[in-house]
């Protein structure tokens, strides 16, 4: 993995866990489902404004349409969705946490119900990161974490888990930044139905760290790190680029404590350590011989 590369994924996994951060002040203040598609409407437009310009097309093959609904469904209404209306009550590290272990529910899908091969490092690397989840988990609920909010951001990460299985298919071919903002627009008409059907109300408490908090997570988290990911996965490819997965515990805990003012015990510190060496141990076994990837025709 080159310089490039490993700059692009470090990138990714700080604005990937800030993100809880910023948007546990927005729900703090309004209502998450609309706030969310707000969000989304906003970037999506951003997106595909600067995508326009740049001369990037509508037409999309496919399997970019179907790559971008899907990613846009999953990612954006559910897996965004359920965190957004978990972390009225739920701490944000505590929900980037749970987020964080998408990669050992895939390899672990994937041994138990698909068949796949499981390398023993992999195998270790399941047992380890499952136990620091355990450790985690024992001394937050211990503390009074709501298990609603907790339900919620389990079913979240299952639909993380869908959008990214999508996301090669929506990241092969060009017109990166269009998919970003198409797929940002699927995911606020679908956050705008849910928002109606659930009668959520439009109550909202303005101030400044609300303002700078959405703005910030419109810009950052919805299209920078979005179109970051994108470009990470056609350099080095899916596996490889989902390896900075295991640096989000540690920043989501790190960012939620010095933002936000969160608690972080001996526990949550051994955990996050403990579920880092899992991560990493799970994607590096199923990392094969490296390939140089071909460049796409913005020069990634």
């Amino acid at each position: 993995m080159d310089i490039r590369a490993l700059a692009m994924g470090l990138a990714f996994a700080f604005i990937w866990a800030s993100a809880f951060s910023s948007g546990r002040i927005i729900v703090g203040a309004a209502p998450p489902l609309t706030a969310l598609c707000l969000r989304f409407l906003v970037s999506g437009l951003i997106g595909i404004g600067i995508a326009l310009a740049l001369g990037q097309s509508w037409r999309l093959t496919r399997p970019q349409w179907r790559g971008t609904l899907v990613f846009g469904l999953s990612q954006n209404a559910l897996y965004l969705g359920l965190n957004y209306v978990a972390m009225q009550t739920l701490e944000a590290s505590m929900a980037a946490i749970v987020a964080s272990t998408m990669p050992l529910l895939v390899a672990l899908f994937g041994w138990m119900a698909l068949g796949q091969r499981l390398r023993p490092l992999g195998a270790l690397g399941l047992a380890v990161g499952f136990a620091g989840v355990a450790v985690i988990m024992g001394s937050r609920i211990s503390g009074g974490v709501d298990p609603l909010g907790l339900g919620l951001t389990l079913a979240a990460v299952l639909a993380l888990t869908v959008a990214t299985l999508a996301v090669r298919t929506a990241a092969s071919g060009g017109n990166l930044l269009m998919i970003v903002g198409l797929q940002m627009l699927v995911g606020a008409a679908a956050l705008a139905l849910a928002a109606v059907l659930t009668g959520e109300r439009w109550e909202i408490d303005w101030s400044w760290p609300l303002i700078l908090a959405f703005a910030y997570t419109v810009v950052f988290p919805s299209l920078v790190a979005t179109w970051v990911w994108f470009l990470l996965v056609r350099r080095v490819g899916a596996v490889r680029a989902a390896t900075f997965h295991f640096l989000s515990p540690f920043f989501g805990v790190g960012i939620a404590a010095f933002l936000l003012g969160e608690r972080l015990g001996p526990a949550d510190i051994a955990g996050v350590a403990i579920v880092m060496a899992g991560i990493l141990a799970v994607q590096l076994s199923k990392q094969g011989p490296a390939v140089a990837p071909a460049k796409g025709r913005d020069g990634s």
